[in-house]
């Protein structure tokens, strides 16, 4: 903070990897005007204070996938008899209760797959196999509305239903996740029997056109070194990119107000990303 470079913008012009809820938790007072390159924004409240993290200012990153590409050749010989996968921890925190309540209602059922995850290689091939079985992968909310798992299904060419109504999404202001994930609410997922009547009533052609688009839309979730175009760190500058002129008009304006004058700007984008069915298109 004595740097002449932080100094100048206040920290605005600079980019911070904060991709762990706990991440530069003792010094974020301090930072909050940084950009900050996030796992999520979790807009509950329960890792980041309010003011710290938001769309205007900061960018989300995919995790990395634990899985391998299904590439094109694997995706045509791949035989999706199970509609609906699940495997990871069964009982998270805060957002990631409904994984239990979710558990419950389609545990048993046909043509659904519920596994307790476990780490290592074993899990790993456990996961991949099931993934490339299924039609549907449910990405419920864990600890936080984001996990590694959204990222393996997409990977997988297995259509992710997110479960998460606080989740924001990498590079949405490029990619529209529309075109290969469906989202449900957790309200009318916890309905009795509606999330499975939704999925049986998606189209076989809908399918289809979703599972090309995974196939298409996997590479911009692959880290790779040296990076690749529209790859995850290409769509990341170009993400910055849109953000120079708020960063701008920001630093230009904290350097010309004169003492007090009115200092405080409204402008900052907080919304929540509330989640509910919507068009396929």
């Amino acid at each position: 903070m004595d740097q002449p470079a932080w100094n100048r913008s206040e920290g605005r012009d600079h980019i911070l990897p904060v991709h762990h809820p706990w991440s530069f938790k003792s010094v974020r007072k301090f930072m909050k005007k940084a950009i900050w390159l996030l796992p999520d924004m979790d807009s509950t409240g329960n890792w980041y204070k309010p003011g710290q993290v938001y769309l205007e200012k900061d960018l989300i990153l995919p995790y990395v996938a634990n899985l391998d590409l299904c590439d094109a050749k694997c995706l045509s010989s791949s035989r999706r008899t199970t509609l609906l996968f699940f495997r990871g921890r069964l009982k998270r925190n805060a957002g990631g209760k409904i994984r239990a309540k979710l558990v419950e209602e389609l545990r048993g059922v046909d043509g659904v797959s519920i596994e307790e995850g476990t780490a290592g290689e074993g899990g790993k091939e456990a996961a991949q196999s099931g993934m490339r079985k299924s039609i549907f992968c449910l990405n419920p909310a864990g600890d936080t509305p984001s996990s590694a798992r959204l990222f393996d299904a997409i990977v997988s060419g297995c259509i992710p239903i997110i479960v998460s109504d606080e989740l924001e999404l990498p590079f949405e202001g490029i990619l529209d996740y529309r075109k290969i994930a469906l989202f449900v609410s957790s309200s009318d997922a916890l309905q009795p029997g509606w999330l499975l009547s939704f999925l049986k009533s998606v189209s076989t052609a809908q399918i289809k056109e979703m599972q090309a688009n995974l196939a298409k839309y996997a590479r911009h979730f692959l880290y790779s070194h040296p990076a690749q175009p529209l790859g995850p760190e290409d769509l990341v500058w170009r993400m910055m990119a849109g953000k120079l002129v708020n960063i701008k008009l920001h630093t230009r304006r904290s350097q010309r107000v004169v003492k007090g004058s009115r200092s405080v700007c409204t402008c900052e984008c907080r919304s929540p990303n509330a989640t509910s069915p919507g068009p396929l298109s």
